[in-house]
């Protein structure tokens, strides 16, 4: 890390100074510890080293041991605990060496070991020549097999089935598709042998594939209400477009049709806006308990706030949600979520209320809903609140479903 001019200068400017932290401060290098073991090792008196045994390539002690040697020396240094240094010495081998063989006797095993003299190698028996009919065959086996590999890829591929589907099990309309994607690779007699399949169901299949089918003009239509609905409706709503025009169709083709088709609903995320503070003042039991099912209006209303991004800033949006119906009685909108977004939007709600209708107003734990604002409000109005849980939408999961409705009909993917 340090050369040797770096080495002298900071031991002859320590014999100057005779300061560790002088020389660390004036040179910026090296560490306290460095800077002691430099000196350390240069005051030191010299070790006398034992001179190592030089052994020469004798047949009693070769240049490459045999294997048996190297794993007695392993089975007795790492095995038995016997000291490296003293087993060293005993059968003439550094240390090195020894630790080169445990290593590669952990990473490859026994026959890493070896040397040409311990598996001494004759000639190779004189081989027969093999037979055509055997090369044949093998290459029989091998066209077969390359075949179900082909199969296998292609039934992932095209009709994305799973990696361990049964090939029996396939349709035969499935099949003629695999037969189709092959037949250029190899003959339509070995397809159909190897799938099972009649050269007429073949045939049949084919003639079917090829014929526009049964939905087509169902299909032309959801792929019509698809774009008028500026790809915004699921297969259930789809669904329900197609029954008020008249065509009484399972849900599930809907649904199959549109898989087909690739017609998908995307829709933004975006972060939620989160309007909790605390507990500001005691929370309320939360009366509707998920039910939001409501015999007749102004018996349960909901209410939140949603947010709106748009390119001039955000959009808050406070409605009241009727359980009876899905109408909104009042609503208020506002550049900032403060208290009197959801008061001027209560008061609008209470004008539309008779004297006798006093109906439970659902809210999350917002800090809207728990001001003395709102409090008041709901008190002088003879209303009874409810809040959802701590962290829990499912609680007004009514009022979620509204703003994701309204966002994914109207705002989402728009100008």
């Amino acid at each position: 890390m340090y050369s040797k001019y770096q080495r002298k200068k900071a031991l002859r400017l320590y014999d100057q100074c005779k300061s560790i932290s002088k020389v660390i401060r004036k040179l910026g290098y090296p560490t306290r510890q460095r800077l002691y073991d430099w000196i350390f090792e240069r005051d030191s008196p010299p070790g006398n080293k034992t001179p190592r045994r030089k052994y020469n390539n004798t047949p009693d002690h070769p240049r490459h041991p045999s294997l048996n040697l190297k794993l007695e020396t392993i089975h007795r240094c790492f095995e038995l605990g016997e000291n490296v240094q003293l087993v060293s010495e005993e059968i003439g081998y550094s240390r090195a060496s020894i630790y080169t063989w445990r290593k590669k006797y952990i990473l490859k095993g026994a026959t890493v070991l070896m040397n040409t003299g311990d598996d001494p190698r004759g000639k190779l028996p004189k081989g027969e020549p093999v037979s055509s009919k055997e090369v044949e065959q093998l290459k029989a086996q091998m066209q077969d097999m390359q075949l179900e590999i082909d199969i296998l890829k292609e039934t992932l591929e095209v009709l994305k089935k799973d990696p361990g589907v049964d090939m029996t099990a396939l349709k035969n309309r499935e099949k003629a598709v695999i037969i189709g994607v092959l037949k250029d690779k190899y003959s339509l007699p070995l397809l159909l042998q190897k799938f099972g399949m009649p050269k007429s169901s073949y045939y049949y299949q084919l003639k079917q594939i090829k014929t526009p089918t049964k939905y087509a003009a169902l299909r032309a239509r959801i792929l019509e209400l698809f774009a008028e609905t500026s790809k915004r409706y699921g297969y259930r709503r789809i669904h329900a477009l197609l029954a008020k025009e008249g065509l009484c169709v399972s849900e599930k083709i809907v649904r199959k049709i549109m898989s087909e088709c690739d017609l998908r609903v995307k829709t933004k995320r975006r972060n939620k806006y989160n309007s909790y503070k605390g507990e500001i003042t005691p929370a309320v039991p939360n009366a509707i308990a998920r039910n939001f099912h409501a015999d007749a209006p102004n018996i349960k209303w909901l209410t939140d706030i949603t947010e709106f991004a748009i390119p001039a800033g955000k959009v808050y949006l406070s409605p009241i949600v009727d359980c009876f119906d899905g109408m909104i009685p009042a609503w208020r909108i506002s550049t900032t979520p403060d208290a009197c977004l959801v008061n001027s939007m209560l008061d609008d709600a209470i004008d539309t209320l008779n004297d006798k209708e006093h109906p439970l107003i659902h809210t999350d734990r917002g800090c809207h809903y728990r001001w003395p604002g709102w409090i008041y409000r709901m008190n002088n109005a003879g209303l009874q609140r409810s809040m959802s849980g701590k962290g829990c939408s499912p609680d007004n999961s009514a009022c979620e479903g509204f703003f994701g409705r309204l966002k994914n009909e109207m705002f989402y993917n728009r100008d």
